[in-house]
């Protein structure tokens, strides 16, 4: 028997697991087109400081990335292990992506990382530049087809119930690669990611620049992070913009619980900049509102309204009624199969009719085995289900925007004063940035959290409730695999900050060169630290 228990631990064990593995995928995803940048201008100008940036900044990459593989094994095993009438129901069409997914990172981007530190002698320039090339479009491509997984859980296009198999079953590949969903999450994540390798960079470079070290390397490595910095936040926020009016098509009741709407209003409708959430009433007691931005955002029209939170639940609850039929008529054919015998054409027709709100009425089989024999009570509870909490999804959202701007001030900061020459005369700016590394991480967790969370109580959304999804084990074993991930992870991040503050620290001394700040000069060398002359 499935408990409510069971389904929270195993969705805090995911949670978990996820939030930190997260940690490590954006910043990926960013430092490999810095490096990029980095050695396409060694290659075009033979100047042996972006070589060693590109070495330098590839030596913390390459910490992150060992970490970010780690991590992300154990989550595809939770699918198994830990969910697995989910991996049976819709396995058809979330592993063709996983698969290929898992294909590309392990044959091209993890190839091409392993001749990424170890060619850098046994290639010319431009052969290793097009490893670092090929390096990051693999990082790109893995994220692309998990993006394209995740993107079909919030619309699930492409496949259609077999009430043979009892599983979905895909019906068109490319309406699964191409959903509008999936690919709007693909951009927005990665220039997320973008701008969580730009940040690092730029603070690290304006930290070395603040203790006057190594500061031709430093003032360099400012001034690509601050460049690719501004344009990915810009992308950012142009296609988080465009990720929501997907949503507002898609998913309705995740974007009424981002703006902590409750009621429909006319087109086009205000957004609550802040407000004074009462969840028990349904309401909020006060709201700072922007007229008409919502609207226009939300539905790209000033005549088209968004429904609130409580017209949703109106209709969902009639697509939990019309699903008790589907249920009943599923359950209905099942027995006749399995009986041998043909179900009469008005079940069929029953069936076909309600078929899209299967999910719905499968939402009761948490409070009855029996459906049909739903009380008023339990279809009110069943539809209250239907919204996630709205006070965290309304200010995780507003926490990842706020971050999103307070980051577009940086790099619009940093680009302009390094246009003008003037930055190292700006202290303030190098502070700035240093106190900014935190941020984009902060934001991409919070964005994940609206984008997951967001989409409760389903895994895929309006066809399978979570609390189906989980396997049928003890809610023991999942505590006992969680409390194992957790002391496991925590000694990851131990040694992941160990690693990387031991080598920001140490900077690019630690490539060995004898050019730069701690390390033993030598004699012959001329001004190594500053690079005069190239």
């Amino acid at each position: 028997m499935i408990t409510e228990h069971l389904v929270d631990i195993s969705r805090l064990q995911f949670a978990v697991t996820a939030l930190f593995h997260f940690l490590f995928i954006p910043l990926t995803l960013g430092m490999t087109w810095i490096l990029v940048i980095m050695e396409s201008v060694y290659v075009i100008t033979g100047k042996q400081v972006w070589r060693d940036m590109t070495k330098f900044w590839g030596k913390l990459f390459g910490i992150n990335f060992a970490l970010g593989v780690t991590t992300g094994i154990t989550m595809e095993f939770q699918f198994g292990t830990n969910w697995a009438y989910y991996s049976h129901y819709v396995g058809d069409i979330f592993g063709a992506p996983l698969a290929i997914e898992g294909l590309m990172a392990f044959f091209l981007e993890s190839t091409m990382v392993g001749l990424f530190f170890f060619g850098w002698e046994r290639m010319s320039r431009v052969q290793h530049l097009f490893t670092t090339i090929f390096m990051a479009l693999g990082t790109n491509l893995s994220a692309l087809w998990i993006l394209i997984a995740n993107g079909w859980m919030q619309n699930p296009v492409g496949a259609e119930f077999n009430y043979h198999t009892m599983r979905m079953e895909m019906v068109s590949f490319a309406e699964i690669v191409f959903n509008p969903d999936a690919q709007n999450k693909f951009v927005h994540t990665v220039s997320a990611g973008y701008v969580v390798g730009a940040v690092f960079v730029l603070a690290i470079s304006a930290l070395y620049l603040l203790q006057k070290r190594d500061v031709e390397f430093a003032k360099r490595s400012f001034h690509v992070a601050a460049a690719f910095g501004f344009a990915s936040i810009c992308s950012t926020i142009v296609l988080g913009d465009e990720s929501g009016y997907s949503i507002g098509l898609a998913q309705q009741t995740k974007l009424a619980t981002m703006e902590a709407m409750w009621e429909t209003e006319p087109a086009p409708a205000s957004f609550n900049l802040v407000a004074d959430i009462n969840e028990s009433e349904g309401k909020n007691d006060w709201a700072i509102h922007i007229p008409y931005a919502m609207g226009i955002i939300g539905t790209r029209s000033f005549d088209k309204q968004i429904l609130g939170i409580h017209d949703i639940k109106k209709i969902n609850e009639e697509r939990i009624k019309n699903g008790i039929i589907a249920v009943n008529a599923l359950d209905t054919m099942r027995t006749d199969q399995r009986l041998g015998r043909a179900s009469g054409d008005a079940v069929l027709e029953n069936f076909e009719k309600n078929k899209n709100d299967l999910g719905f009425g499968l939402l009761l089989k948490k409070y009855t085995n029996d459906v049909t024999q739903a009380t008023p009570q339990m279809i009110a509870q069943a539809v209250d289900d239907t919204i996630p909490a709205v006070t965290p999804m309304f200010w995780s959202f507003r926490m990842m925007v706020g971050l999103g701007f307070l980051m577009l001030i940086l790099f619009s900061l940093s680009l302009f004063y390094t246009i003008k020459g003037n930055f190292m005369q700006k202290p303030w700016l190098l502070k700035f940035a240093v106190v900014m590394l935190p941020a984009p991480w902060i934001a991409a967790e919070a964005g994940w959290f609206v984008a997951e969370y967001g989409r409760q109580p389903w895994t895929v959304y309006g066809i399978l409730p979570t609390h189906l999804s989980v396997s049928n084990i003890s809610a023991s074993s999942v505590i006992w695999s969680l409390t194992g991930f957790v002391v496991f992870y925590a000694l990851l991040f131990v040694v992941e900050i160990y690693l990387m503050q031991k080598y920001i620290k140490i900077g690019p001394a630690s490539l060995g060169t004898g050019r730069y700040h701690g390390e033993q000069q030598n004699k012959n060398i001329i001004n190594p630290i500053h690079f005069k002359g190239e």
